[in-house]
């Protein structure tokens, strides 16, 4: 999937033109409708960057054809045809020259050869820009066909698409492969890791242009590590290290229940090649580490359970009581000077309303943390009810972010390096395939109006099989082609080296 696969969209699509004054290319008799209309991807009220690429949408019904006039002050573009698709320099010029204010959108609509016209709405541009890149890792919903999985990267101010690595690379007959985790050092995409399972499993780290195979396997540790997150300045990824299982309902609204029967953190150093543990309770599943911007902070998640003695099989025990096993927010200090870590500290506890907390991700400027809230477990992407939760961590408020939640799943979420933007994961379209949603978060904590990743067909994702796993911002784009990663991948990796401590 690249780039070649958007221009083909766009081929035939009708043409829009930048204007300076009042076009013929508008129906001159319509009716007037005073209701909103219709439309996908819903653009209507929403805030975007200043760099966004164009917002297309198409009428959310039968209409014949549609014409749409975005205008501000003198400018406008206009459209006509089955889909509103305005040209990426036109867009440009025309969010410029509204950055700050909001581009005033008419839509005309013609059913069995009668026009009308809507109520008028706004896209508001904001002065600030979003990074210029993304990353997420394309996959199935159903999980039949895995190992047709790719982690791609998009241009958020283009369509451009490319594929960072692919699954099938190193898939041979009958053994496969199954990648996940990327995670870059401050967005830096020069910085990078993503985890391999299976045929020629190992841990992949790039790091200022070697890229290297990390054997992560060690009888110290309870697995190789998930769930990554890079200190914002040392050569430092923490880790979990998860016995993960899954299960497949038949009559339960959540298809698949993933859960771990036992979960640890580990601290790896990327230029020493050594790895340790932070912690290894037996009693604690310790899940998603995440670092504060300073680096004085791990915050993470954790939820206690205890097996009794009589059990002799974990997981058939672990899997009848998994709606009962509810993970709070934790953090630990970190002396970046000794590279040692201090006691636990709640930070949530989720578990006092009966709810599961995971995904801690905090903003740019240590403000506020967002994290996913369900009802029980830890894979919340698969769990219908799960929301966004945000915490002040100044003041201690902790809500709902009803503004960007959906009747449906809202999960993986990441904040842009500015901070001024969130991506997140949603089903909120299907209910079945999860795409990205982004929206604006101000000086306050508070979100606008969560906006669909544009396309350059508007019916893309109506018709695109795969769901969007943990969207990344990214500064640029990865240079190091998906070859380069297979070849390293094939290679043997780098046995780690445990020991009791990291030192300076």
């Amino acid at each position: 999937m690249n780039s070649n696969r958007y221009m083909k969209m766009v081929v035939g699509a009708f043409v829009c033109m930048l204007l300076t004054a009042c076009s013929q290319q508008l129906p001159s008799e319509f009716a007037k409708s005073d209701q909103l209309p219709k439309i996908y991807p819903d653009y209507v009220e929403v805030t975007v960057p200043v760099n966004i690429a164009p917002l297309t949408f198409e009428m959310d019904d039968q209409s014949e054809e549609m014409a749409v006039r975005y205008s501000f002050g003198e400018e406008e573009i206009i459209c006509r045809g089955e889909k509103s698709q305005p040209g990426i320099d036109d867009w440009k010029q025309l969010t410029a020259a509204a950055k700050g204010k909001a581009i005033k959108v008419e839509t005309y609509a013609c059913k069995d050869g009668q026009w009308t016209s809507f109520k008028p709405f706004n896209i508001h541009v904001s002065p600030d820009s979003i990074d210029a890149y993304i990353s997420y890792r394309l996959i199935f919903p159903s999980y039949v066909s895995y190992e047709e999985l790719t982690i791609n990267q998009r241009c958020l101010e283009n369509y451009d698409e490319n594929v960072i690595y692919d699954n099938m690379l190193c898939t041979e007959g009958s053994k496969g492969q199954c990648i996940n985790c990327h995670n870059y050092q401050q967005y830096d995409p020069n910085r990078m890791q993503f985890h391999a399972r299976q045929n020629h499993g190992g841990t992949v780290v790039a790091y200022d242009g070697k890229v290297r195979k990390i054997n992560m396997g060690n009888d110290s540790i309870l697995s190789a590590g998930v769930y990554p997150t890079w200190h914002p300045e040392l050569p430092l990824i923490v880790y979990s290290t998860n016995l993960t299982r899954q299960n497949f309902h038949i009559n339960d609204p959540n298809k698949i229940e993933v859960y771990d029967n036992a979960s640890d953190m580990i601290a790896y150093d990327v230029v020493k090649n050594e790895v340790t543990n932070i912690e290894n309770d037996p009693n604690e599943f310790e899940v998603f580490p995440f670092w504060a911007p300073d680096g004085k902070m791990l915050y993470y998640c954790s939820a206690h359970f205890e097996y009794p003695d009589s059990v002799t099989n974990k997981d058939m025990f672990l899997l009848s009581h998994s709606n009962k096993v509810f993970y709070n927010i934790y953090r630990k200090t970190f002396a970046p000077a000794t590279m040692a870590f201090g006691p636990r500290e709640l930070v949530f506890a989720a578990d006092s309303l009966g709810k599961s907390a995971t995904l801690p991700r905090i903003s740019p400027d240590g403000r506020y943390l967002m994290f996913a809230l369900a009802e029980y477990g830890v894979f919340h992407i698969w769990h219908h009810d799960a929301d966004l939760w945000m915490i002040d961590l100044k003041t201690g408020e902790v809500r709902p972010v009803h503004e960007l939640n959906s009747p449906d799943t809202e999960s993986y979420h990441s904040w842009s390096s500015n901070g001024k933007w969130v991506v997140f994961s949603s089903r909120r379209d299907d209910g079945v395939y999860t795409r990205p949603f982004i929206t604006h978060i101000d000086e306050n904590g508070k979100g606008t109006k969560p906006f669909e990743l544009p396309c350059a067909d508007p019916d893309f994702h109506r018709q695109f099989m795969k769901s969007y796993n943990i969207p990344e911002f990214m500064r640029g784009p990865v240079t190091i082609k998906p070859q380069s990663f297979a070849d390293v991948l094939k290679g043997e990796g780098d046995p780690v080296k445990y020991v009791q401590k990291l030192s300076k």
